[in-house]
């Protein structure tokens, strides 16, 4: 990450906002790195696919990111994510 000369760059630890901005979710799971059972209080059905994304790794500020397509006892389908560099939990519509 740069900053401008005379200026200090600052990391944010949120994706940028806008129309499909990820928000950040409570996600209950089974242990360390195990499947998620819950998304904010909403109990997990099934798990549809997952990916990993690892991008941006030779500069300062890598992307590093669990995808997860999971469908929902309400019926809804939904992607989270887990930052693999913060260890937090976001939903991405």
């Amino acid at each position: 990450m740069r900053a401008a000369p005379g200026k200090r760059a600052i990391r944010v630890d949120r994706p940028a906002s806008g129309l499909y901005a990820p928000r950040l979710v409570t996600v209950r799971g089974d242990g360390p790195g195990g499947a998620p059972l819950s998304v904010s209080g909403v109990r997990v059905d099934a798990v549809r696919e997952e990916w990993l994304v690892e991008d941006r790794w030779w500069t300062s500020d890598p992307l590093r990111r669990h995808y997860l397509e999971l469908v929902l006892t309400s019926g809804r389908c939904t992607v989270v994510f887990r930052d693999l560099e913060s260890g937090r939990w976001w939903e991405q519509r």
